[in-house]
């Protein structure tokens, strides 16, 4: 009896060498070679579901960002309308996408009329260019970390573009950490990966800047998430002339009305509409200049085949706020 027993138990365990083997192998191999092994060894159904939903989520591209980042007040301000939605947004990126990485371009940084510069920094201090402000708004502190690595790999990928780009260290303008500093708070929805930042052309050619974002729109494969800070509308000089009211002025509600449907358009005709809104009598009253604008043109360029929606928009004094996304967040 006793030879008999072990025999038993070397067959136990064999078959169950070969099931384990086979649960994680049966979607490697072909349906001939399934055929050879036992009944035993199947794939639970709800496996080899886990196992495909595994594979599609990560070949999804990342979602494209447009933020309408406000000033440094923004940090602040607890109580106006676009702070809740930054931390929305936030939660969702962090959340639900769940990106390695974020590379950002920023209102306010701009390089060359024909080149663009990548910030290789490991570390970041804050920029702080903003002026008149109370003192503890020069006081702030963001806490990030930059990749090398990561802003090779986007050098290459404008150089591959026929983009002139150079690496630069350089720390973080007020365009990225304003935003960032309410929509990933460092106590409540930290972000904890890389953020490497990329200027914007010196330029109001939107079709340039297009064609930035064109550029870049790769890094979405590999679960890194491109965002652009800006403002639908932004016009500094007409502030004074609110005296403090923030009903809209006019141009900011028909310029941002009209960015909305060109934003959302089919991608086939995406470029050729953006680039009719700027075109409009009522575009350099809501961007005397197109620095903050460019950010959007940046990130539908990035957005490839990818729909955008509006997600948010608020019109107020001489400023827009309007948010989107391109493409689908993960479920």
């Amino acid at each position: 009896m006793e030879p008999r027993s072990h025999k038993s138990v070397l067959v136990a365990i064999f078959s169950l060498i070969i099931a384990i083997v086979a649960y994680f192998l049966s979607n490697r191999i072909s349906p001939a070679l399934r055929l050879l092994l036992p009944v035993s060894a199947s794939v639970p159904a709800i496996s080899a579901r886990f196992f495909n939903n595994s594979s599609k989520a990560m070949s999804t591209k990342t979602p494209v960002y447009f933020m309408s980042h406000g000033g440094p007040n923004t940090m602040f301000d607890t109580e106006h309308p676009v702070y809740p939605i930054l931390q929305k947004i936030g939660q969702e990126i962090t959340q639900k996408v769940k990106p390695k990485a974020i590379v950002v371009f920023s209102a306010h940084w701009e390089a060359g009329p024909h080149d663009i510069q990548v910030n290789t920094a490991v570390t970041n201090d804050l920029i702080y260019d903003y002026y008149g402000f109370p003192p503890e708004y020069y006081k702030v502190e963001y806490p990030n970390k930059g990749s090398p690595e990561l802003a090779a790999k986007v050098i290459k990928l404008l150089q591959d573009a026929g983009i002139k780009a150079e690496g630069v260290k350089r720390g973080l303008d007020h365009g990225v950490y304003v935003g960032f500093s309410v929509a990933f708070d460092p106590d409540k929805n930290p972000l904890n990966i890389p953020i490497v930042q990329v200027s914007q052309y010196n330029s109001p050619n939107v079709d340039q800047h297009y064609r930035l974002g064109q550029a870049v729109s790769a890094l979405r494969d590999e679960n890194i998430v491109v965002i652009g800070a800006g403002m639908s509308v932004h016009n500094l000089r007409d502030l004074r002339f609110t005296f403090g009211s923030p009903r809209p002025l006019p141009y900011v509600v028909s310029f941002d009305e009209a960015l909305k449907p060109a934003m959302e358009a089919p991608p086939a005709e995406r470029q050729a509409r953006l680039a009719e809104v700027a075109k409009r009598p009522d575009a350099h009253q809501a961007h005397p200049r197109f620095d903050h604008l460019m950010p959007a043109y940046i990130t539908a360029g990035a957005a490839g085949e990818d729909t955008g929606k509006q997600l948010w928009t608020f019109h107020e004094s001489s400023m827009g706020w309007a948010m989107y996304r391109f493409g689908d967040v993960p479920a």
